[in-house]
């Protein structure tokens, strides 16, 4: 067995998750999600302490989060610590880690738990899961395909495990060894001052747990490159300008065995020749004339992607004045959609006509005892 796996007996991870040993695997990844979910690097930026929280939730679920690992596991925790250590012939386990981190034989213990999970040594070592990058993009789509939803192609470019030496950071043909710095664990302490430390990332071996002392001629020992590759992701209905879409997983992949990161995309959104957007509301200018606004009317007006509708105006309708046609707007969070919020715009011609022309004089003559602006000049007013 590797000395990632004898370390499990100093290790806690039901204690991590904060579940019990006897929880589903249902509740442990309840727990887990709910821990990354609050702990998680993107959340927290500049958070330290929660970033090494995420990395130990991670740790944890990888193990009691596997059915094999987690049966392995448990079965380690349920020897008996005294058969291992102090006694008159026995052994000290904490001495024994040690000497295995630092690449001893460590003697029998090693060999028995080698005899019962297979490998041995620094080959079999698990390496920490690393959650993988989070990519910006920004994206334009039309108005429409933003009320109605879309999926469109998006080209990435992302970091990714090195492509000369797989993600080793060792030249190719080479062999590695045990970390010195960290002794195989991938993580050093740092000291805060006073009794405080916080446990981070090893810088000799970026948490790989191992090292080369050839490093890779392409990524010069950092295990990193670069991955182009062209995605289909999917635009939400009613998402508006500007909006920012979190696509969770659309990210760098992640490295042994951890989750890939996330895409987030910046949305804009290109305006539309007739409608606008309030809210989840869309609007709309109608043209009328004075007669229809006047004397009222039944008039059609567009929606959008969809049949015209049928809109009755009052006789005597103000310019100005808006109208609701329900359920004609934008796609709301919960499936129902906005209204379409249509406002009259009547229209003075700028030509008129003979007989238009002595139609309005016949309407001011006829409107000459009724002043609109008399009300303006009363005393105290």
């Amino acid at each position: 067995m590797s000395t990632a796996k004898a370390e499990w007996a100093s290790k806690d991870y039901y204690a991590e998750l904060g579940v019990s040993k006897d929880a589903t695997a249902e509740e442990i990844k309840k727990a887990y999600r709910k821990l990354a979910r609050a702990n998680h690097p993107d959340s927290n930026p500049g958070d330290t302490a929660k970033h090494e929280k995420f990395k130990t939730v991670a740790e944890a679920y990888d193990v009691v989060g596997d059915a094999e690992k987690r049966k392995q596991y448990d079965e380690i925790r349920s020897m008996p610590m005294g058969g291992f250590g102090g006694g008159a012939g026995g052994f000290d386990l904490s001495d024994l880690l040690r000497d295995r981190a630092a690449g001893g034989s460590g003697g029998g213990f090693g060999d028995m738990f080698g005899d019962l999970f297979g490998g041995g040594g620094p080959r079999g070592r698990a390496k920490r899961p690393r959650v993988g990058q989070d990519i910006e993009t920004t994206a334009t789509i039309s108005f429409t395909d933003a009320i109605d939803g879309v999926t469109i192609s998006l080209r990435l470019t992302s970091d990714a495990p090195c492509s000369t030496c797989g993600g080793t950071g060792g030249k190719p043909g080479t062999k590695p060894h045990i970390c010195p710095q960290c002794e195989g664990s991938g993580m050093v302490a740092n000291s805060m001052g006073g009794a405080f430390t916080m446990n981070q990332t090893c810088p000799s071996c970026g948490g790989r747990q191992l090292v080369y002392d050839e490093p890779c001629p392409s990524c010069f020992g950092s295990g990193r490159g670069s991955s182009a590759r062209t995605i289909q992701a999917r635009i939400p209905a009613g998402v508006k300008d500007g909006q920012r879409i979190r696509l969770r997983g659309k990210g760098g992949a992640g490295e042994n065995g951890g989750p890939a990161g996330d895409l987030y995309v910046t949305v804009k959104v290109t305006p539309h020749r007739l409608f606008a957007r309030k809210g989840d509301n869309l609007t709309l200018d109608v043209p009328v004339s004075f007669d229809e606004a006047a004397l009222g009317a039944e008039i059609k007006v567009p929606t959008l992607g969809g049949a015209p509708v049928t809109l009755k105006v009052p006789a005597g309708t103000p310019n100005g004045r808006t109208f609701r046609v329900r359920g004609k707007g934008a796609a709301k969070a919960d499936g129902t959609k906005g209204d379409l919020l249509v406002t009259i715009e009547v229209q003075v011609p700028a030509v008129l006509d003979q007989a238009a022309r002595e139609a309005v004089e016949a309407y001011r003559e006829a409107m000459a005892g009724k002043p609109l602006r008399s009300k303006l000049f009363d005393e105290g007013s």
